[in-house]
């Protein structure tokens, strides 16, 4: 095995150790070239990875071994790797954040898979720029996350506001609105759990806002839990520890309401030749951005 290599990111050269280690051994996929992809899709993913803290799901070992969820920078890391402090309950936490394309090729050499964004900004981490709903199925059937993303997605409409769309690279969706940084994660979580009551009333047999698995009876879980201080979601073209690395991807909503279409249908391999052929869908998603203060508002007013 070769003991290392240097990828070149960005206008940094990046040593990246034991390249050859199998990340994902069920599809030969290497820590080169984990590497490797984050150097060729990094000019897309940095403007929705700067400014924000990061926090990675690591398996140094592959993700056929145990991993671990880490928040606090260590030391050890390299000085050119942008460090941002924020409290937390009982003391603080050093986020790296992701300014450059050299840092994603460094994650991959620490077995970093999986990228996890703050939904806020550093300037103002206590006032969200992203409100996410993940939309959680309780079995395999996906034609029922399409159509709860489809009513989320129409619903946002009715309230003046464009949402995104993107596969979580596991079983569902995230349906991403982006907002004006108006209001704290406090108003915009009461409006998420408002929206999601509302579109659950609209078709109960099919969406829950149960939190409890047991109580969903094979229905969609509309999950607005994250949409607080501290909490993250998964990056845009972020890898997922899951036999044949599907990816996080942002998609056209034509896209993702396609029948046939699959929340696992777009890999670490695929990435590279889908961004060459397509543009970024959320390419320019904060022109869209709105406040939830009025969204809320405009919901209440639909009764």
């Amino acid at each position: 095995m070769t003991e290392a290599a240097e990828i070149e990111a960005g206008g940094r050269r990046v040593r990246v150790s034991r390249p050859d280690k199998a990340l994902f051994p069920e599809s030969g996929i290497t820590k080169r070239d984990l590497a490797g992809y984050w150097a060729k899709i990094a000019e897309v993913a940095l403007p929705h990875y700067r400014d924000r803290a990061l926090s990675v799901e690591r398996y140094p070992d592959g993700v056929g071994e145990g991993g671990f969820y880490q928040k606090h920078v260590p030391d050890h890391w390299p000085d050119w790797i942008r460090r941002a402090e924020l409290p937390k309950e009982g003391g603080t936490v050093v986020h790296a954040v992701v300014e450059e394309a050299a840092t994603l090729v460094y994650l991959a050499d620490q077995g970093a898979i999986t990228p996890h964004l703050a939904l806020a900004r550093l300037d103002a981490p206590d006032r969200p720029d992203r409100l996410v709903i993940d939309l959680d199925p309780s079995d395999d059937d996906f034609a029922k996350v399409q159509a709860a993303a489809r009513a989320a997605r129409d619903l946002l409409a009715a309230l003046e506001a464009r949402a995104f769309v993107q596969t979580t690279g596991s079983r569902g969706l995230h349906v991403v609105l982006p907002l004006d940084r108006s209001a704290g994660f406090d108003e915009a979580r009461e409006f998420a759990q408002a929206f999601a009551e509302r579109l659950a009333a609209g078709d109960p047999e099919r969406f829950t806002t149960e939190q409890r698995k047991a109580e969903r009876d094979g229905r969609v879980y509309l999950d607005v839990q994250r949409n607080a201080y501290g909490q993250t979601a998964v990056a845009p073209y972020a890898p997922r520890a899951r036999p044949g690395a599907p990816v996080a991807t942002p998609l056209d909503w034509d896209e993702a309401l396609a029948a046939g279409t699959g929340p696992r249908d777009w890999d670490l391999r695929a990435i590279p030749r889908r961004l060459g052929q397509k543009a970024d869908p959320w390419a320019g998603i904060d022109r869209h951005a709105v406040p939830a203060e009025a969204l809320a508002r405009r919901l209440a007013a639909l009764d």
